[in-house]
């Protein structure tokens, strides 16, 4: 049974998504909040598996409330649902944690599918989202100084050079198909890679390791890693 708590400061909107989510065998709804304050004391007493978190809302908005949910409940993922496709929140959010976003108006079966792949541990981005978030909200990023390196620079460093390879092809938006086929070898071999990069980085997920390898200076917004051609985003692997 998956876990789920709704925030948003819409009771409308909670109500609707209540009744599509409680209609399902496998979901059910353990509370709902209508702001971030409320909504981190709700995951704190209710321990669910994913939240479906507004970004805007009044107080404590989506933003601290996710990096407050990831922070103190780790196991929690947190799906951010937003108006409008790739506001100006959504990166935040991700650096904040979540692992990955949902138009409000998506179809009940898209929410339905993206709390259920949220819940197993994956990624979920709207439809061509990844390479926008990364043309848009990457390049205005501040530069890393030669002499005040990124922090995980270190733990990049420690990668062997196989799992490099990989994370920079995670970064640049690649399916596990796709790493598979430029680096011939069998897609098993690249979610055992991508597992292992996941672990070593201290990520929660693909997404975390595009904001990661952006944010480090180990890809630049207009590549895609080792083939140069741009970066493409297709259906969520299982890390």
């Amino acid at each position: 049974m998956i876990g789920v708590v709704l925030v948003d400061d819409q009771a409308l909107l909670r109500t609707g998504f209540r009744m599509i989510l409680e209609a399902e065998p496998d979901i059910e709804v353990l509370g709902d909040a209508g702001d971030g304050e409320s909504g981190v004391a709700t995951v704190a007493a209710t321990r669910p598996d994913v939240v479906l978190m507004d970004i805007r809302m009044p107080g404590v908005d989506g933003i601290e409330a996710t990096a407050r949910i990831t922070r103190e409940s780790p196991a929690t993922r947190v799906l951010i649902l937003t108006t409008f496709d790739l506001d100006e929140y959504v990166y935040a959010g991700l650096r904040a944690g979540a692992s990955g976003f949902l138009l409000k108006d998506a179809p009940p079966a898209e929410l339905l599918h993206a709390i259920r792949t949220v819940a197993a541990g994956d990624a979920v981005l709207a439809p061509g989202a990844t390479r926008r978030l990364i043309n848009r909200f990457i390049p205005a990023l501040p530069s890393t100084a030669p002499s005040s390196p990124h922090p995980a620079q270190r733990l990049i460093a420690g990668l062997t050079d196989r799992e490099r390879d990989v994370f920079t092809l995670v970064a640049a938006a690649r399916s596990n198909r796709e790493i598979a086929a430029e680096l011939f070898v069998s897609e098993g071999t690249v979610k055992v890679h991508v597992s292992r990069v996941l672990t070593k980085l201290g990520l929660r997920d693909r997404v975390q390791a595009v904001v990661l390898a952006y944010e480090a200076g180990v890809v630049t917004p207009g590549t895609s890693g080792q083939s140069g051609s741009p970066a493409t985003w297709g259906p969520p692997d299982p890390a």
